[in-house]
């Protein structure tokens, strides 16, 4: 049975009422995950309204992306694997698309979950996620993206280009892929994911942050 620990009803809510009566809001610190099997990526439909959050599979726990912080550490830094759309430093940091390989580096196994939403409600069974943007240290940033084994970009930040920036996929799924930075720093990558409902479009944007260290 799935967790709806949505922070944002203890820590959340709590800073935000300090920060409105002009107090200090920095002890209620955002939960960060930096290991484990975690669907940065998972859709909830209520009836009415998709929601978009974060699934930690090892405790079965949802996060409001608002107050979650994803952490990838030195130890995520691998060779890069040579793909242009990697850029041209010698290494990236990867969290990989196997469970077994981020066990062994003791980094986030990041996927993209569907899981949660049935069949026969949305049009063709499939929902879209979009990369809205991408910035790091507060700037756009082109050193994020999602891709296959064999080089198949999911989603890429690159502001030069319009592909890769969205793709569908079947409800009822799990998908996983390499997440790769670029260079190290604080990402907010701001994804949305849209489905069409009784022909009545339905979307949810979120923005997640990423630490990267260096």
């Amino acid at each position: 049975m799935r967790t709806r620990n949505r922070l944002l009803t203890v820590a959340g809510l709590a800073a935000a009422t300090l920060a409105t009566a002009g107090l200090n809001s920095s002890a209620f610190a955002a939960t960060t995950l930096s290991a484990g099997h975690v669907d940065v990526l998972d859709a909830d439909w209520d009836g009415s309204a998709l929601s978009l959050h974060a699934h930690d599979e090892e405790t079965d726990t949802e996060y409001d992306p608002a107050d979650l912080t994803l952490a990838v550490p030195a130890a995520a830094k691998v060779t890069n694997p040579g793909f242009g759309f990697l850029g041209s430093g010698s290494q990236v940091w990867l969290l990989p698309d196997t469970q077994a390989e981020a066990n062994a580096a003791g980094v986030l196994f990041p996927g993209i979950s569907t899981e949660h939403l049935t069949t026969g409600t949305f049009a063709n069974n499939s929902v879209t996620y979009t990369l809205v943007s991408a910035t790091r240290n507060g700037a756009a940033t082109e050193d994020f993206s999602v891709f296959t084994d064999g080089g198949t970009r999911w989603f890429d930040s690159n502001t030069a280009t319009t592909n890769f920036k969205s793709q569908t996929y079947s409800v009822g799924a799990h998908n996983h892929a390499n997440w790769a930075f670029e260079e190290a720093g604080t990402y907010v990558l701001t994804f949305r994911v849209q489905g069409t409902v009784a022909g009545v479009a339905k979307t949810a944007t979120e923005a997640y942050t990423v630490v990267v260290s260096s």
